[in-house]
Parts: structure tokens; C-alpha cells; sequence
């Protein structure tokens, strides 16, 4: 009885083996499309290509599988790497999904640099690679419309009651930790957090139009405005370059943009005004204003916390 069960044991080693090896050697039969991939960390969702790779892009990257590899493209001449007789260097576009990543979903280094098969230090040399040449190829992206897109911006805002009109000016707070060795009741803001200032310009599309991040959050808006080029520019009239508009009263624009009142009044710049009584048409020009305004401001917010408008980046908190 003993020689019958060890002969059975002895026969099935074989089988055994061969299901244990098989599986690994000879290619699985592919899943049905409706059925979601086990993940194998956010840079092998990435690079895998079949049905679902374009839902990872948007869930990873915040963007289309397109967006991602114009941006690789450009992106790929400042990132390229020697091959030495030590480890293989990153691709190009495994740093670029890296800095995209770590920028939409406001990871740590330590959690996601782990997803994507590099180091700690591996991962702030990217960001930082990527951020450079971002800024160094994408000059031309975030500026004032000219020519064609500036008549559509004009036109559309003038249907409004806005003649001329370029956006909307507001600004918002990031908040971040409070930097090493830097005086508290700098970063220290009106809502008693540590934040920078992130003051931005949009059009009617959302378009950003400026930008500028990085005075603590101390800082008043209307301070923080007088010290930007945006500021210098304006009042040279290097910024506003549209055809000459007549307004009523004699007044002649080539160029404004709206704000609320945590801003004074300037010729390129917009404000409401007050006045108990006030005669109809300024009224209804307050009252369209008012309505422009929080349209506006509002989707200036929208896209600063990416809350109501999927796909877009929703760092408002950074930590690192």
C-alpha cells in the first residue's frame, strides 16, 4: 500500500511542475475588454497599450495619451541620459510621467517615486529636470492672446457688455508647510494657515492668460500685483495690444481685465465701484459686471482646486 501511494505522489511531481511553469513561460489568453487590468504600478499602467491605457492617462496624468507624448517629445532632448558601465538610466518618458504624476495627484517623493521604479533623489532631479525644460520650450503657452484667438477673446467678452475686455484677475492661496528657517508670520495668511500667493489671468475658455506663484501668503493681493511684470508691462502698454476702443465719456482702451475690489482701480483694470444712487445705465453696467466677474472668478477657482472640472491638476496643498 505504502509503494502504491508513493508511486501516485511520484507521478504527480511532473504534473504539478508543469502547471507551476507553464503559466509563467506561455502567454496567458488575453482578458475580456470589460474586464480592468491588475495594476503593476503606475509607470507599467502607463506603458502597456491596449483598450484601457487611454482611462490610465487620465487618471495618472490628468491628461490624453496625445497631450502626454507631445509633451514627451519635447521634453525628451533635455532629458536624455549617458549610458555608463553602472545602471541603466530612466527613459526620457518615464521621468516625464513621473513629474506629471507627482504634480496632478500631489504625492510625496517617498510614495511615488515607489510606483514608478526609481529612487527618492531620482524622483527631485526629475521634477526638477522636467520643470526646466517645460519652461524652457513652453514659453510661448501662457501669454496674452494675439491676432485671431485675441478678436475671438474681445468679441466674446464684448457680447457680454464688455468692449474690449481681456479676462478676469483674481488671486487664490496654496497652502504648503511652512519653510525650514523662515519667519512663520510670513507664510502666515488671513484663515491662519501657511500659504503662498497664486495670482492667475483667465479668459471667458479658462485659458490662463498669467500666472504667477510664490509670494507668502501674508502679502495682500494688490501688493503682490505692484511687484510683477504683469504690472510693469501694463502700465508701459506693452501688454494690451488690441485695436483702439472709444468708450462713452471719452474714455479710449486698447486693453483691460476685470477684478473684484481687493484691487484698485487702474486704466487697464477694472474694479467695481460704489454709489448708493446710481443712474440706469450704471446700474446695469454694475449689475453685468457683477455677473462677468463671478463667472469668471469662479472658474478661475474651479481650476485651482479641480473640484467641479475633472482633468485638470488639484494640487492646492503642497508638502514637499
Amino acid at each position: 500500500m505504502a509503494d502504491s501511494n508513493s508511486s501516485v505522489v511520484i507521478w504527480d511531481a511532473p504534473f504539478l511542475m508543469v502547471n507551476a511553469i507553464v503559466p509563467g513561460v506561455l502567454p496567458r489568453e488575453m482578458p475580456q475588454w470589460w474586464i480592468r487590468r491588475r495594476t503593476g504600478g503606475t509607470w507599467q499602467d502607463l506603458i502597456i497599450d491596449d483598450d484601457a491605457t487611454d482611462d490610465y492617462f487620465h487618471e495618472k496624468l490628468r491628461m490624453t495619451r496625445g497631450a502626454f507624448y507631445d509633451i514627451m517629445a519635447t521634453c525628451t532632448p533635455f532629458l536624455q541620459r549617458s549610458l555608463t558601465h553602472y545602471r541603466t538610466p530612466l527613459l526620457p518618458e518615464q521621468l516625464v510621467a513621473f513629474a506629471l504624476c507627482r504634480w496632478a495627484s500631489g504625492e510625496t517623493f517617498d510614495s511615488a517615486t515607489l510606483s514608478f521604479g526609481m529612487g527618492r533623489s531620482s524622483g527631485i532631479k526629475a521634477v526638477r529636470d522636467v520643470m526646466d525644460a517645460i519652461l524652457s520650450e513652453y514659453t510661448d503657452k501662457i501669454r496674452m492672446p494675439t491676432g485671431h484667438r485675441l478678436l475671438q477673446v474681445t468679441r466674446a467678452i464684448a457680447a457680454k457688455g464688455f468692449p474690449n475686455c481681456f479676462g478676469c484677475m483674481d488671486y487664490s492661496h496654496v497652502y504648503v508647510d511652512k519653510p525650514a528657517n523662515a519667519p512663520a508670520e510670513n507664510y502666515f495668511d488671513q484663515k491662519q494657515q501657511y500659504s503662498v500667493i497664486a495670482q492667475v489671468v483667465i479668459d471667458l475658455d479658462m485659458r490662463v492668460l498669467d500666472v504667477y506663484v510664490g509670494y507668502s501668503g501674508s502679502v495682500h493681493g494688490a501688493r503682490v500685483l505692484i511687484n510683477l511684470s504683469l504690472y510693469r508691462r501694463a502700465e508701459t502698454g506693452t501688454l494690451f495690444l488690441a485695436d483702439v476702443v472709444d468708450l462713452p465719456y471719452g474714455v479710449r482702451t486698447t486693453g483691460y481685465v476685470l477684478a473684484d475690489n481687493s484691487y484698485g482701480p487702474l486704466p487697464w483694470l477694472v474694479v467695481p465701484y460704489g454709489g448708493v444712487v446710481q443712474p440706469p445705465d450704471e446700474a446695469h453696467f454694475q449689475h453685468v459686471k457683477l455677473q462677468i466677474s463671478c463667472s469668471i472668478r469662479q472658474m478661475a477657482y474651479e481650476v485651482y482646486s479641480g473640484l467641479k472640472i475633472p482633468g485638470y491638476f488639484s494640487r492646492i496643498y503642497i508638502t514637499d
